[in-house]
């Protein structure tokens, strides 16, 4: 059949520059390819737009409008998140702390007994050896003295003379309050103190000028036992009265009153009319006073028996009777991270002395000797100074029992003891190994508590860096204070 070419034939093909119509400029003839501009003819390509293009695009009022909203926003989401974190700073719980008193904040030191003993009539003996080494005490931490060891400081001997202890007692007075210190005289079973001829309206006139005396040459309060004859509701209020005479803003003057008996009476007064704190410090002992050393078993019974015990009353401690010398760091440490004052005895941090009581003490010897022990003293005390946590920081007791932290080959071990000394974020955790025993440590007990923290201190001195609880291992009769963190906080 012949192809139709005709002007209507569907699917002709035209030839080179001709079409099936004649037409030059049929659709069939356009060219597949765009040529190369030839030699003399203008390439249009693309290109950036110059600085003057571009300033005079955005210079239009579209621009311009839109610059100024997203200016306007940027200003108030910036508002916006800072009132939200001021918000949240002003409502979030923030812990007020009380401003203490002197007594609260210090660490008192008492001196031994015999200071007074022994010293030959004009010679200051053992006093100045004391006041020699008070710029050692003071960078200690030690902030006030207990000064005992005379059995009546305003008694007279038969020729009607001050006994020849009172002038070096004077000057010790003198040398501590340059450096210082504030000294607490302790006048337990002290006659003029507390006599038992005190009649029914209060205190006699022998005790109120014994206290008067006293307080003007710079004591700066009291400490009584609560089985002594002054220890009664009117003596004491007579005794508040005398005391605010010679107080100052900073300068006030406490009665302390040291705990023997199982209970002690209100120490508050509150009437109409009045309305005193009679006490300012409950002093307790630790340990039971007994005259054989402790087993493991009663320190224990002893420490947790304090430790659940609630106190509404400011509280100084002392560790009492002697322990064992591989118990002494352990109630080191607890004496330094309970609440309240501690109160440091004397043979806590001397050298174990030889010859007969005659000699004059060494202090600075006896002080440094155990080195070791004095460094873990210092290091709790200025932990205790600069940690808010330890000073006035709240206390929980931390309910271990032997399931939860004994294993079954040493059930009838002793549990370890714990507590908590909170400040805000901010948790100390004190760990106490009373037991010969190596002892684990199982953190399911307070799952609530954070699970990493950083040693602080250790009883034996040896404990350094980061720890993890479910890691920690407490050896025999080991104190530890952690102080705790969440992850990846250093707080």
């Amino acid at each position: 059949m012949p192809l139709n070419v005709g002007d209507t034939g569907y699917g002709s093909v035209a030839g080179p520059g001709l079409s099936s119509s004649g037409a030059a400029s049929s659709s069939e003839t356009a060219a597949l390819l765009v040529p190369e501009p030839q030699f003399g003819e203008e390439a249009h390509e693309w290109r950036p737009m110059s600085k003057e293009e571009l300033e005079e695009s955005a210079g239009g009022p579209g621009w311009r409008r839109l610059r100024w909203y997203l200016v306007v926003l940027f200003w108030l989401v910036w508002l916006a998140m800072l009132a939200i974190a001021v918000a949240v700073i002003l409502t979030s719980p923030r812990p007020v702390a009380t401003p203490l008193a002197w007594w609260q904040e210090s660490l008192f030191f008492q001196l031994q007994p015999d200071l007074f003993t022994g010293t030959p009539p004009g010679s200051s003996g053992a006093v100045e050896a004391l006041c020699d080494q008070l710029p050692y005490l003071k960078s200690l931490g030690i902030s006030a003295l207990v000064l005992k060891g005379f059995s009546d400081p305003l008694n007279t001997t038969e020729n009607g003379e001050h006994p020849a202890i009172l002038p070096y007692v004077q000057h010790l007075l003198n040398e501590s309050n340059k450096a210082g210190f504030k000294l607490v005289l302790d006048v337990c079973d002290v006659q003029h103190f507390g006599d038992q001829k005190v009649e029914s309206e209060g205190t006699s006139d022998d005790a109120q000028y014994a206290l008067r005396f006293w307080l003007s040459q710079g004591v700066a309060g009291f400490l009584i036992c609560d089985t002594d004859a002054a220890f009664t509701q009117k003596s004491l209020v007579q005794w508040r009265h005398i005391l605010e005479e010679f107080s100052k803003e900073d300068e006030e003057r406490i009665v302390v009153v040291k705990q023997t008996r199982e209970v002690l009476p209100p120490l508050k007064v509150s009437s109409q009319h009045l309305n005193i704190t009679l006490v300012d410090v409950v002093l307790k002992t630790v340990l039971p006073e007994s005259p054989d050393l402790p087993s493991d078993q009663q320190v224990a019974n002893a420490i947790e028996t304090h430790l659940q015990t609630p106190e509404d009353t400011w509280l100084g401690w002392m560790i009492g009777c002697k322990a064992r010398s591989d118990l002494r760091r352990l109630l080191l440490v607890l004496l330094m991270t309970l609440p309240g004052s501690p109160v440091v005895q004397y043979d806590q941090l001397e050298a174990a002395q030889g010859g007969n009581g005659s000699e004059l003490p060494d202090f600075t010897h006896k002080l440094k000797s155990r080195h070791s022990e004095m460094s873990l003293f210092k290091s709790l005390s200025h932990s205790r100074a600069r940690e808010e946590a330890l000073l006035f920081g709240s206390f929980t007791f931390l309910p271990f029992n032997k399931s939860s932290n004994a294993t079954e080959s040493s059930s009838s071990s002793l549990p370890i003891l714990a507590f908590l000394r909170s400040w805000g974020c901010v948790h100390f955790l004190v760990l106490l190994n009373v037991g010969p025993e190596v002892r684990p440590l199982n953190p399911t007990w307070a799952p609530s508590l954070p699970e990493a923290g950083v040693f602080v201190a250790s009883s034996a001195m040896d404990r350094l860096g980061a720890v993890t609880l479910d890691k920690l291992v407490l050896q025999p009769r080991e104190a530890v204070v952690v102080k705790l963190f969440e992850p990846g906080s250093y707080s």
